[in-house]
């Protein structure tokens, strides 16, 4: 096994004269399964194909673009595992201190837009080359979308980008096929019929199964147009019978594809147990990738989720179909964990999206898909879901009886409601995959806001939590909920709600995530339209400065610096009730 190499020195080792693609990547060159450009590396070596990788290359020197000459079928190019905007941005749209995926955390190593600006610079220093964008980035900007930084519509990031094709969702064997074909000799433009992509037209194609969305002129002059749309687009990422989708902007014409078919069991693992180094390229020297400490000994285990938060992207990027790794193949990886010499027993993470989903939520969903605009989970568990903790249970029990491993943790994320009513299956996650805290996310306690959300009822998170604390109260293990603020529909009145929720329980956060609007959810369509695009009700949307203040501040009523903030909502509300000295206020006067 061989580094890929990252300027024409180290291919010219190999005893290549071309790479046959190179990844242009926003991350440090990390060869794990984790990050995405070493995975895809790995599994087109695996077919015979040569690949080099430009690591964060300097888009003010175009000879950064040139360090492994010309490929032979072109430019892969992603913007790494974050978005380049939110690895910059906070949600308040101030610079963040620090790039986990960059050496030493540094900030500064990408540009923002990464996508775009690589595409320009591979453009330049190669004329008439291929270049086909994915990623995060770019799955989640193929139609026009509302961009929070710039507080506007952009169109599609292949137009923006110029780019030759664009690979959307969890690319293999999108990217296998793509490639192939090129290999085969068949031109870039003649590739509009791979399932997981996106290309464009100067002309309306004809293509049967196909819905004409509202162009880029129209969404962008009415929001009740950008919101029909978003649900357009929402409801069809079925593989099965999703249709094509089409979007006029200017002359031209973005067609989007089906999602490519969810990988079987065989697939994944055969993706995963590629031989990786787990380690930073050797050109950092003792230079460490901060994003590499929490994954560099975790296991993925799925992806996929059907929980459809509105908030969350899985939907337009992983899909709703689960797809599971076999234990035979989690535990190879194992091995290889054994083998490397930083392994101490500690397996730091066994999940993916939602930890403890094993499969398709039921068997219909492999043969005709997921439910024309349902949800599985929402507002209410579906009678039809294969609810069952066991196999996920079984598996981790596997793993921690390894004589070799000393414990195995879950720090993924896992569905209360899923895990809910099976006792055993707690009892035994307690016992031995958390330490002290079982991070889980209700999100808010508004039935106005949960619905907005997709989320289910707080009284759902209530049970879960009196079966969870009934199990781990001589162990002294607690629940550690995750709240979002200013989440779009959420009023003042709602975040007080919650404020006296959090008050009851005893428990203030010590972290609030702000809402995000982030490209290619349902709730970043409410943020800019002020329109539930599923409803297609009017929603209230807390946009200003001052209150996003005031309701975050609620929410951490005990902070000294949030007093004055609490004071002032708490009078806008005509609340003044809860003010005062003692237990059964909110909060004491202020001087």
């Amino acid at each position: 096994m061989n580094w890929f190499p990252t300027n024409i020195t180290e291919m010219s080792k190999l005893g290549w004269t071309e790479c046959d693609f190179i990844f242009i990547s926003g991350d440090a060159y990390v060869d794990h399964p984790s990050f995405a450009t070493a995975l895809l590396s790995r599994w087109l070596e695996a077919h015979e194909f040569k690949v080099g990788i430009l690591a964060q290359p300097d888009i003010n020197d175009i000879e950064n673009f040139r360090l492994l000459g010309r490929p032979k079928y072109g430019f892969l190019i992603n913007s790494g595992n974050m978005d380049s905007m939110v690895n910059h941005y906070t949600a308040n749209k101030r610079l963040r201190r620090s790039d986990s995926y960059t050496p030493d955390g540094q900030i500064g190593k990408r540009p923002d837009r990464a996508i775009i600006r690589y595409t320009t610079m591979a453009k330049q220093a190669y004329k008439n080359i291929p270049t086909i964008i994915g990623g995060i980035e770019s799955s989640l900007r193929r139609f026009s979308h509302y961009d929070y930084w710039s507080d506007k519509v952009r169109k599609s990031i292949l137009l923006d980008s110029k780019a030759s094709l664009l690979v959307y969702g969890m690319a293999e064997y999108t990217l296998l096929h793509i490639a192939n074909r090129l290999r085969d000799g068949q031109d870039i433009n003649d590739l509009i019929d791979i399932p997981g992509t996106v290309y464009r037209q100067t002309q309306l194609p004809n293509i049967d199964s196909s819905v004409l969305l509202p162009s880029f002129e129209e969404v962008t002059s009415d929001k009740r147009k950008y919101a029909e749309s978003t649900k357009i687009q929402y409801y069809n990422q079925d593989p099965i019978w999703g249709k094509t989708l089409i979007e006029q902007a200017g002359s031209q014409y973005v067609v989007q594809n089906p999602p490519s078919i969810p990988l079987k069991t065989k697939e994944l693992d055969k993706i995963y147990n590629l031989k990786y180094f787990r380690l930073p390229h050797p050109c950092y020297g003792n230079q460490k990738i901060p994003a590499l400490n929490e994954v560099k000994f975790s296991l993925t285990r799925n992806r996929g989720c059907y929980g459809s938060c509105s908030f969350c992207a899985i939907v337009f990027h992983q899909g709703k179909i689960v797809q599971t790794r076999s234990d035979s193949s989690l535990q190879s990886e194992v091995d290889e964990f054994v083998a490397h010499k930083d392994f101490k027993g500690v397996i730091n993470d066994v999940g993916g999206p939602t930890a403890n989903f094993t499969g398709p939520s039921c068997d219909k969903q492999l043969t005709k898909g997921t439910c024309y605009g349902k949800n599985c989970l929402y507002p209410t568990m579906c009678k039809h879901i294969k609810k069952d903790n066991k196999p996920f249970i079984q598996t981790l029990t596997k793993l921690r009886n390894r004589n070799e491993v000393k414990k195995v943790y879950v720090r993924s994320g896992i569905r209360y409601d899923y895990l809910k009513d099976e006792m055993d299956s707690i009892r035994d996650f307690s016992n031995h995959h958390i330490s002290g805290q079982l991070k889980v996310a209700p999100e808010h306690c508004s039935k106005a806001v949960l619905d907005l959300m997709g989320k289910p009822s707080i009284n759902v998170y209530n049970d879960f939590k009196q079966q969870f604390t009934k199990i781990n109260t001589k162990k002294k293990q607690y629940l550690i909920p995750y709240f979002i603020s200013s989440h779009p529909g959420s009023t003042l009145e709602d975040a007080l709600e919650l404020a006296l929720f959090l008050k009851s329980e005893g428990f203030v956060p010590d972290q609030v995530q702000d809402f995000y609007p982030t490209p290619g959810t349902i709730s970043t369509c409410m943020y800019f339209t002020g329109i539930d695009p599923i409803s297609g009700k009017s929603i209230h949307i807390p946009k200003g400065d001052k209150e996003r203040k005031l309701q975050r501040a609620l929410l951490q009523f005990h902070k000294k610096e949030n007093k004055k903030l609490v004071i002032q909502a708490l009078k806008m509300l005509n609340r003044r009730d809860l003010i005062g000295n003692g237990s059964q206020y909110l909060i004491s006067p202020g001087r």
